[in-house]
């Protein structure tokens, strides 16, 4: 497999997302957003909890769809594809990394990194010898029979990481990905999504609620009641 699928320019435009539309419950999660993001960017999302972050990023991850407006992949319309087009696009391109990892409990360490290789149907030898690579890299060589319950938590996050690049995906998205760590772990995780970018020429977006997390990134994006209210780029 090559490594370092084509990284997307995205762009937003007059974006918003409701649930629950004209009910007593309807919430607007995004309200209008416009924004470019170009190829390569490493961006932190940053704001209040229930700001959007968490939609924003499902959003750009084809997770979810516009309730209004247009999002655009390399200036082609996502809403314009099927949901089978879509699907392949956010299998082949998109790697998620969440707070909780998400590590299927009872596979092992190795058997999680090839379960999204597993859903493009790539060979079996392709998948392991991918995977032990991809754990090599995250520093688990050692880890790659072990089981969830057996990992600590950042072992556990350095193991969806690997899982997130299995497919080489030119799109990085991580969801408050050092919000169960210690310091320590979440310095390591951290190093190791930079390293990841710029080995691979990815994008990453990054929510975040630490600052020090967030100034790791080149560009800043503040969201506040499904607005973008801030966007600064580092000198």
């Amino acid at each position: 497999m090559n490594d370092g699928g084509r990284s997307p320019a995205i762009e937003l435009a007059g974006v918003s997302r409701t649930y629950g539309a004209r009910s007593p419950e309807e919430v607007r999660a995004l309200r209008g957003i416009d924004l470019k993001l170009a190829a390569g960017e490493f961006v932190s999302v940053e704001g209040p909890s229930g700001c959007g972050k968490t939609t924003l990023l499902n959003l750009l991850g084809l997770l979810d769809s516009p309730s209004a407006g247009e999002l655009r992949w390399d200036g082609t319309p996502v809403g314009e594809r099927s949901d089978r087009e879509r699907s392949r696009m956010r299998l082949e391109r998109v790697g998620f990394i969440f707070q909780r990892f998400y590590l299927l409990p009872t596979l092992t360490a190795a058997e999680n990194v090839e379960l999204p290789m597993r859903a493009l149907r790539r060979p079996r030898g392709e998948r392991h010898e991918r995977s032990a690579a991809l754990l090599a890299e995250v520093g688990l060589t050692g880890r790659a029979r072990a089981y969830p319950h057996q990992l600590s938590g950042g072992e556990e996050q350095r193991v969806a990481i690997a899982r997130a690049l299995a497919n080489a995906p030119g799109l990085l998205l991580a969801d408050e990905p050092t919000g169960e760590l210690d310091s320590a772990n979440a310095a390591t995780v951290l190093d190791l999504l930079g390293a990841a970018r710029a080995r691979r020429g990815a994008t990453l977006v990054l929510v975040t609620h630490n600052p020090e997390v967030a100034r790791r990134a080149d560009r800043h994006l503040t969201l506040r009641d499904g607005r973008l209210v801030g966007d600064r780029r580092e000198a």
